[in-house]
């Protein structure tokens, strides 16, 4: 017996889904945002809430701490912040790596396989075909899990949609339209989206193709899109297309765009041009939960760029999600845009350390940990304004805004040096109006910006050799600040 459980505890070890959080104290690694125990992470897959608990299942290689032959590796959490690690749910077979996808929950038992059914619909990625030269080596496939994710079966007719011979063919996202009785699935086909119907998940027939109107050529490969309704306060609904690119965004590399319009049940319409989810060059394969209470929008995304994610300097994992953000659609006299907000649950483990209804400027405050913080504040007044963070080394990152353009720089922010592009530039925003109030959300190796009360948003990874121990504020015309709040961010592993 005493032999048998040794046999296991190793084998719980080996695959990471020990809760020994001894293992996360590594340098870099996030304290409140999720990681994977150890080895290659990447796109957030199949998120879905069911019965209390939000499923994050996520593209993970368990051998090593690049990309590798994908699975679905899987974590639970019922505030979406402190996160129960799980065994692998999807491992790959003989039709192929276990790419991107979705998972729903099958209230009405519409595939057969058990009222409310959770059930994963995703990538399958040949890499023989792929290697042979050939361009249908992508389809897609169910799984099903009839006790809330613990344990998969295939469904047995794998796959439930071959591939039409496009290169890329991928990234499943299925919701159920109440219009048409029918489930929707959105999917990345080279460089356009095309849109299936099912009544069952397993006979799927083409509906139409979104392209948008603006030029996009200059785009990475199309990857990891959504589709879903929202609700203006006051009651206009109008649906958000997501997609996903792999290269070149707006400050260089993988990004994140959105789309306003229209849906009907068969054909998504384009309304107004597409505008960046994010600015930063680490927010991607951006995707929300399906099934979440009041039906709301969390979106959860990759933090990392393709063109450094297996190069940053960490050994025994590799890659964080940003902190999940509830979305709300706003409209305003340029047209529709999506704000996003931190998720609510993320003030039960913040502490105030440092408050001051006003502050002059310019501000400077020492001796204070920033590694996990939060730092809130507002202008008195529209102004130019340079934020910076920094600690004893004189490693530094700052934050400027002039006038309608918002900049950051961590050409001097830490190592940097390990791939060629990751400082090689300031990032850029331009905002349609001056910002008045600023949300930095800082956690050993990133720092989320959110502007004007989530309406712009920037995120970057930064890798300081020591945590950042002081904020300088400096404002054109010396204009004061309000509402200035420091928050101590609890770990959660």
């Amino acid at each position: 017996m005493k032999l048998n459980y040794l046999i296991l505890f190793c084998w719980l070890y080996q695959q990471g889904f020990t809760q020994n959080t001894s293992q996360y104290n590594e340098p870099y690694r996030p304290q409140f945002h999720f990681t994977p125990p150890a080895k290659w992470m990447n796109d957030p897959n199949g998120l879905v809430y069911h019965n209390g608990k939000y499923h994050l299942f996520y593209q993970y290689y368990p051998d090593g701490i690049v990309w590798g032959p994908m699975h679905w590796g899987h974590a639970e959490s019922t505030d979406l912040l402190h996160w129960k690690q799980l065994p692998v749910a999807l491992y790959p077979d003989t039709l192929g790596w276990i790419f991107s996808g979705s998972a729903v929950i099958d209230k009405h038992n519409t595939a057969g396989f058990g009222k409310n059914a959770m059930i994963a619909i995703y990538t399958y990625h040949n890499d023989d075909i792929w290697k042979a030269g050939k361009k249908n080596t992508e389809s897609q496939a169910l799984a099903y899990s009839l006790d809330e994710g613990k344990t998969w079966t295939k469904y047995k007719a794998n796959p439930v949609l071959n591939n039409s011979g496009e290169q890329d063919f991928r990234d499943p996202k299925v919701f159920w339209h109440q219009g048409t009785s029918k489930w929707i699935m959105a999917l990345a086909v080279g460089d356009k989206i095309k849109l299936f119907s099912s009544q069952n998940l397993k006979e799927w027939q083409e509906e139409s193709v979104f392209k948008p109107t603006e030029k996009n050529t200059e785009l990475g490969v199309w990857e990891c899109p959504d589709l879903f309704s929202m609700k203006t306060d006051s009651g206009e609904t109008k649906w958000i297309m997501i997609i996903n690119h792999g290269d070149k965004g707006p400050n260089g590399g993988s990004c994140t765009r959105y789309f306003i319009g229209d849906f009907d049940g068969k054909t998504f319409t384009q309304t107004q041009n597409a505008k960046w989810l994010d600015h930063g060059t680490d927010y991607y394969a951006a995707v929300t939960f399906s099934n979440v209470p009041n039906d709301k929008k969390i979106v959860l995304g990759w933090m990392s760029n393709w063109q450094y994610a297996t190069k940053v300097p960490t050994e025994v994992w590799r890659s964080a999600m940003t902190l999940p953000r509830e979305l709300e659609l706003i409209k305003d006299k340029n047209g529709y845009y999506l704000n996003q907000k931190m998720v609510s649950q993320l003030a039960a483990v913040t502490k105030p350390i440092f408050s001051k209804a006003n502050v002059a400027t310019p501000f400077e405050k020492k001796e204070i940990d920033l590694s996990q913080s939060e730092v809130r504040f507002d202008f008195s007044q529209p102004t130019d304004a340079m934020i910076t963070l920094s600690n004893t080394k004189g490693e530094l990152f700052t934050i400027t805004i002039a006038g309608n353009i918002v900049v950051t720089d961590r050409s001097h922010s830490g190592q940097t040096a390990f791939h060629e592009s990751f400082a090689a530039k300031p990032q850029v925003m331009s905002v349609e109006d001056r910002i008045t109030s600023v949300q930095l959300v800082l956690d050993k190796s990133s720092v989320e910006i959110l502007l004007n009360g989530g309406k712009y948003s920037m995120t970057n990874l930064c890798f300081p050799t020591e945590a950042y121990s002081e904020i300088k504020i400096i404002t054109k015309d010396s204009i004061a600040l309000s509402n200035f709040t420091v928050n101590a961010i609890s770990r959660i592993w």
